[in-house]
Protein backbone atom coordinates (compact mmCIF):
# COMPACT_ATOMS: atom_id res chain seq x y z
CA UNK A 1 0.00 0.00 0.00
CA UNK A 2 1.47 3.72 -0.91
CA UNK A 3 1.58 5.82 2.07
CA UNK A 4 2.55 8.84 0.00
CA UNK A 5 -0.89 8.95 -1.44
CA UNK A 6 -2.83 11.71 -0.42
CA UNK A 7 -5.47 10.96 2.39
CA UNK A 8 -8.17 14.13 2.61
CA UNK A 9 -9.42 14.83 -0.47
CA UNK A 10 -12.48 17.35 0.38
CA UNK A 11 -12.36 19.01 -2.35
CA UNK A 12 -13.39 22.22 -0.41
CA UNK A 13 -9.85 22.02 1.33
CA UNK A 14 -8.00 21.83 -1.65
CA UNK A 15 -6.42 25.04 -2.99
CA UNK A 16 -7.16 25.57 -6.77
CA UNK A 17 -5.67 27.75 -8.85
CA UNK A 18 -7.24 30.92 -10.47
CA UNK A 19 -6.97 28.93 -14.11
CA UNK A 20 -8.72 26.05 -12.75
CA UNK A 21 -11.62 27.81 -11.33
CA UNK A 22 -12.10 29.96 -14.80
CA UNK A 23 -11.92 26.88 -16.89
CA UNK A 24 -14.70 24.75 -14.64
CA UNK A 25 -16.93 27.92 -14.82
CA UNK A 26 -16.32 27.84 -18.94
CA UNK A 27 -17.90 24.62 -18.80
CA UNK A 28 -20.32 25.10 -15.93
CA UNK A 29 -21.32 28.20 -18.61
CA UNK A 30 -21.45 26.16 -21.48
CA UNK A 31 -23.92 23.70 -19.33
CA UNK A 32 -26.23 26.67 -18.50
CA UNK A 33 -26.30 27.91 -22.19
CA UNK A 34 -27.36 24.37 -23.31
CA UNK A 35 -30.97 24.84 -21.14
CA UNK A 36 -30.97 28.68 -21.84
CA UNK A 37 -31.01 28.59 -25.48
CA UNK A 38 -33.71 25.88 -25.51
CA UNK A 39 -35.47 28.34 -23.36
CA UNK A 40 -35.17 31.06 -25.51
CA UNK A 41 -36.18 29.23 -28.71
CA UNK A 42 -39.47 28.56 -26.96
CA UNK A 43 -39.79 31.54 -26.03
CA UNK A 44 -39.35 32.83 -29.86
CA UNK A 45 -41.53 30.46 -30.81
CA UNK A 46 -44.31 31.51 -28.24
CA UNK A 47 -43.51 35.14 -29.56
CA UNK A 48 -44.27 34.13 -33.30
CA UNK A 49 -47.16 32.09 -32.62
CA UNK A 50 -49.91 35.05 -32.34
CA UNK A 51 -50.29 38.18 -31.00
CA UNK A 52 -52.28 36.98 -27.98
CA UNK A 53 -49.19 34.47 -27.48
CA UNK A 54 -46.43 37.58 -28.23
CA UNK A 55 -48.69 39.39 -25.48
CA UNK A 56 -49.01 36.92 -23.19
CA UNK A 57 -44.69 36.57 -23.32
CA UNK A 58 -43.97 40.18 -23.38
CA UNK A 59 -46.55 40.71 -19.92
CA UNK A 60 -44.41 37.60 -18.93
CA UNK A 61 -40.64 38.99 -19.57
CA UNK A 62 -41.88 41.78 -16.72
CA UNK A 63 -41.85 38.82 -13.68
CA UNK A 64 -38.24 39.22 -11.80
CA UNK A 65 -38.23 35.01 -12.73
CA UNK A 66 -38.37 35.86 -16.31
CA UNK A 67 -36.00 38.48 -16.04
CA UNK A 68 -33.14 36.41 -14.05
CA UNK A 69 -33.66 33.37 -16.77
CA UNK A 70 -33.36 35.97 -19.38
CA UNK A 71 -29.94 37.56 -17.14
CA UNK A 72 -29.08 34.16 -16.17
CA UNK A 73 -28.87 33.30 -20.03
CA UNK A 74 -26.88 36.47 -20.87
CA UNK A 75 -24.48 36.44 -18.15
CA UNK A 76 -23.49 32.60 -18.84
CA UNK A 77 -23.50 33.91 -22.52
CA UNK A 78 -21.30 36.70 -22.04
CA UNK A 79 -18.58 34.71 -19.47
CA UNK A 80 -18.73 31.58 -22.31
CA UNK A 81 -17.74 34.16 -24.45
CA UNK A 82 -15.10 35.90 -22.88
CA UNK A 83 -13.43 32.87 -21.56
CA UNK A 84 -13.81 31.23 -25.41
CA UNK A 85 -12.00 34.54 -26.81
CA UNK A 86 -8.81 33.49 -24.02
CA UNK A 87 -8.52 30.42 -25.20
CA UNK A 88 -8.19 31.80 -28.77
CA UNK A 89 -5.80 34.45 -27.53
CA UNK A 90 -3.75 31.18 -26.07
CA UNK A 91 -3.92 29.36 -29.18
CA UNK A 92 -2.26 32.27 -31.05
CA UNK A 93 0.61 31.43 -28.48
CA UNK A 94 0.26 34.77 -25.94
CA UNK A 95 -0.30 33.58 -22.45
CA UNK A 96 0.77 30.24 -22.35
CA UNK A 97 2.95 30.54 -19.40
CA UNK A 98 2.07 29.78 -16.03
CA UNK A 99 2.20 33.59 -15.20
CA UNK A 100 0.56 34.64 -18.88
CA UNK A 101 -2.60 31.95 -18.46
CA UNK A 102 -3.16 33.45 -14.59
CA UNK A 103 -2.79 36.73 -15.93
CA UNK A 104 -5.49 35.79 -18.60
CA UNK A 105 -7.21 33.67 -16.33
CA UNK A 106 -7.86 37.32 -14.19
CA UNK A 107 -8.16 39.60 -17.61
CA UNK A 108 -11.29 37.10 -18.46
CA UNK A 109 -13.22 37.28 -14.81
CA UNK A 110 -12.74 40.74 -14.60
CA UNK A 111 -14.32 41.12 -18.46
CA UNK A 112 -16.84 38.89 -18.20
CA UNK A 113 -17.52 40.16 -14.47
CA UNK A 114 -18.02 44.09 -16.11
CA UNK A 115 -20.51 42.72 -18.68
CA UNK A 116 -22.42 40.40 -16.59
CA UNK A 117 -23.23 43.37 -14.38
CA UNK A 118 -24.27 45.31 -17.64
CA UNK A 119 -26.36 42.80 -18.66
CA UNK A 120 -27.92 42.84 -15.44
CA UNK A 121 -28.80 47.15 -14.86
CA UNK A 122 -29.86 46.11 -18.95
CA UNK A 123 -32.13 43.83 -18.19
CA UNK A 124 -33.57 45.40 -14.98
Amino acid sequence: MNKNRPVNLDISTIKLPITAYVSILHRASGVILFAGVAILLWMLEASLTSQESFAELKEGLTSPVCQFIVWGTLAALAYHMVAGIRHLIMDMGIGESLEGGQTGAKIALVVAIALIIALGVWVW
